[in-house]
């Protein structure tokens, strides 16, 4: 093969490689796309979503492939100087798995019901944002949902109980907004298997759903809030719980006879009105964090296990809660 033949091979390949990336986008998602970025005021972020390029290739977003001929399936906006609202146009991504709008700090409103047509949607996540409004119960049309994050808004409003409905979902984050009411009764009824439910920083009220002792729940923050009554069902040694949170509420039960799971690394318990002793058991558990101050705890601290590991700053304010690494018991 001399140069000439050569020169002209690497120039059809190249001809015919670029020609073929250009189909790759789909007319229908490259229009909608282009909607959304002149619904944000065509923010420099998205300065790579050029209507001459392939959009396969624009920043923020990924294609699948030929399954699914190409079609965006992921959208991931993320700390960009961004204003505005969430475009209702996202719903138009018809082939959307992955759906993201994250530290925007500029990105208000409210979430748009739109996105109840994305039925392939398993991951959504719209936190560190200002939006604002409920968490919509329309998200329980969302059959495919694996994965809920709707942190660090201005949310308000209660918990929609049609969470529980979503046969997939097992992970969910309100946490860090304005949410007021109960947690739903329902969500000791989930179908899929829960493996992080975050509440935290709202002015949920209430008793904590017993039926929440049904599930077994990896990681549990239900911390800040205005919680009270029993929380004991959300223990128990069979499970295989690793992180619980439920300080700086109302909460008042006896610990007495409360059983921890033994792999359980995170348990804070601080600022409510906790009663009884430190049960023996606990000393089981592979502690890394452990709070349980500013309750009304009596009793000997057990020895052995982790709960000597812990200074005094774990345990103070308590009313009559004695022993290392607190003073001996009289």
């Amino acid at each position: 093969m001399n140069k000439t033949t050569t020169l002209l091979f690497l120039f059809l390949f190249t001809f015919l490689t670029t020609s073929l990336s250009k189909d790759l986008c789909n007319k229908d998602d490259k229009n909608t796309l282009l909607k959304i970025k002149k619904s944000l005021n065509n923010p420099y972020h998205l300065a790579s979503w050029d209507p001459q390029t392939d959009c396969c290739s624009w920043y923020c977003l990924e294609c699948g492939d030929a399954t699914v001929n190409h079609r965006v399936t992921s959208l991931t906006i993320f700390s960009g100087q961004i204003s505005g609202q969430i475009p209702p146009e996202v719903g138009d991504l018809a082939y959307l798995q992955t759906l993201v709008f994250r530290k925007l700090t500029n990105l208000t409103g409210q979430i748009p019901s739109t996105i109840t047509k994305l039925k392939y949607l398993r991951y959504l996540r719209l936190s560190w944002n200002n939006l604002t409004g409920p968490v919509p119960d329309f998200l329980s049309q969302l059959k495919n949902l694996e994965f809920l994050e709707l942190s660090f808004n201005e949310l308000s409003g209660s918990i929609p109980s049609s969470l529980s409905l979503l046969p997939k979902l097992g992970y969910i984050d309100v946490s860090r907004n304005k949410l007021t009411g109960p947690i739903p009764e329902s969500f000791g009824s989930f179908k899929g298997q829960v493996s992080g439910l975050y509440l935290s920083h709202n002015q949920i009220s209430g008793f904590v759903p017993k039926s929440l002792g049904n599930l077994d729940i990896n990681r549990m923050d239900f911390s800040r809030n205005k919680l009270q009554g029993d929380a004991s069902s959300l223990f128990g040694a069979n499970k295989t719980t690793g992180y619980i949170d439920l300080s700086r509420n109302m909460l008042q039960f006896d610990i007495s006879k409360v059983e921890i799971p033994n792999t359980l690394g995170t348990l804070d318990l601080s600022h409510n009105g906790i009663t009884g002793n430190i049960p023996v058991q606990w000393t089981e558990a592979p502690l890394q964090f452990f709070n349980v101050s500013y309750n009304k705890l009596c009793g000997l601290i057990p020895n052995g296990g982790k709960l000597q590991t812990f200074d005094s700053y774990s345990y103070f304010h308590n009313k009559c809660l004695c022993g290392a690494p607190l003073d001996s018991c009289k």
